[in-house]
């Protein structure tokens, strides 16, 4: 796993956006189509921003998958991930082939038509985040490492839904709902590329956790360690409790 710290996190979301869209563009280039996992949430806006931005990319040959949607809340819910992906991704870039979880419908079905779309052919690169509580998609600690199937309802810990309430998404805690159809940890980590976009001193003590800590259950991003082609992209302030002997690379 390589870790790159930057400034700030519009420096860290440009950053970022170039490593997607090189991916993208490659993928591209050799089969003509490219398929990607795109994440959600306060941390992904500037490489959305950024990568939305950016030239040279045929988006009518990029196949997009949702990593993860609140059950029972409609899509135009200013919290609805759906509603995030059509205003900072699909329709900016008139995406045409994409497949989003729609949590008002019955789970089971979304996630086999969804995960069978999924699983017929390589993820060429997954943006990712990591949650306050170290999550990986919606997969709050501690995380299923085991299982293999593409989605999954979750429940989310306290933890995750007053990130929610936290970031703005809902005006109270009640409002948040308290499950979700998840990514699984094993599907993501079958993405040849792993982005993972995590700025914010609020996440600082995750990624250290993430970084530092021990690879289980407890920091369902820490997986990401055993994947042989992530990138981490940090600012300062969620990179401020990594100890020295963390390998970093610094970015101006």
């Amino acid at each position: 796993m390589i870790i790159k710290v930057f400034d700030d996190k519009h420096s860290l979301g440009l950053a970022a956006a170039h490593q997607a869209a090189d991916a993208i563009r490659a993928a591209i280039g050799q089969r003509n189509r490219a398929r990607m996992i795109a994440a959600t949430g306060a941390s992904q806006f500037e490489l959305l921003d950024a990568l939305t931005s950016l030239p040279g990319i045929d988006w009518e040959r990029v196949e997009m998958f949702h990593l993860d949607e609140y059950i029972g809340l409609p899509a135009d819910h200013p919290a609805s991930f759906r509603n995030y992906l059509r205003a900072r991704l699909i329709d900016k870039v008139r995406i045409v082939d994409y497949h989003l979880l729609d949590g008002e419908q019955d789970p089971a079905a979304v996630i086999r038509t969804v995960g069978h779309a999924l699983q017929s052919a390589p993820i060429d690169v997954a943006l990712v985040g990591i949650g306050e509580n170290a999550h990986l998609a919606f997969n709050d600690p501690p995380a299923d490492f085991d299982t293999e199937e593409p989605y999954l309802v979750v429940t989310l810990d306290d933890a995750c839904r007053r990130q929610q309430l936290g970031e703005g998404w809902f005006e109270n805690l009640s409002d948040v709902p308290r499950q979700a159809i998840s990514m699984g940890i094993r599907q993501i980590l079958t993405a040849k590329e792993i982005i993972g976009v995590v700025p914010d001193a609020r996440k600082a003590r995750a990624v250290a956790a993430c970084c530092e800590g021990d690879i289980g259950p407890m920091a369902p991003a820490s997986i990401l360690r055993t994947h042989s082609n992530t990138t981490i992209y940090l600012d300062k302030s969620s990179a401020s409790l990594l100890s020295a002997a963390v390998p970093i690379v610094i970015q101006r």
